[in-house]
């Protein structure tokens, strides 16, 4: 995480894509054997569609699995919030949630939560350092934008628990 510029006027970082995780050959082996046995399994059941569909997300999962993630820029201006080239201007996002590590709770990582209009995905999460974090406030309740609690999704805690 790097923090590039802050002031009155705008607050720019940027952070890694996703949290890069080292997974092992085992891991790749476990993924290669769930993935044929289930495809084997789809084909006994003659329902080759599927067969085709778990081969493919296999080689997909394993693909971004060894992906490198991108730096991504992060700005908050005056008109809004840019993630990389796309801006989210202000009276489009309904609220916000800043997690931080007041109360000591282990493994919490600091976080930056937008809930937007979008109808796919509205809630956009983004990493950011402790350091910004009362800057990022600042910045969002100055703009009359709501704070609302918000918590990574179930999904995502499971996934990271299983390595991806």
């Amino acid at each position: 995480m790097e923090i590039i510029e802050n002031s009155d006027e705008k607050l720019i970082w940027s952070a890694l894509e996703y949290e890069e995780r080292d997974r092992s050959p085992d891991w790749f082996w476990a993924l290669g054997i769930i993935v044929v046995t289930s495809s084997i399994a789809s084909i006994i059941f003659e329902n080759y569609f599927f067969a085709v569909l778990l081969i493919l997300s296999g080689v997909l999962l394993g693909f971004f699995a060894i992906k490198k993630p991108d730096i991504v820029t992060y700005e908050l201006n005056q008109k809004g919030l840019t993630i990389r080239d796309r801006l989210y201007p202000y009276e489009n996002i309904k609220s916000f949630w800043i997690q931080v590590d007041f109360q000591g709770e282990a493994g919490l990582k600091p976080i930056f939560f937008i809930h937007s209009e979008r109808a796919f995905m509205p809630i956009i999460s983004m990493p950011i350092d402790e350091t910004i974090a009362q800057d990022i406030h600042s910045i969002m309740t100055s703009k009359n934008i709501p704070e609302v609690e918000m918590k990574e999704h179930a999904s995502e805690k499971i996934m990271e628990a299983l390595g991806f």
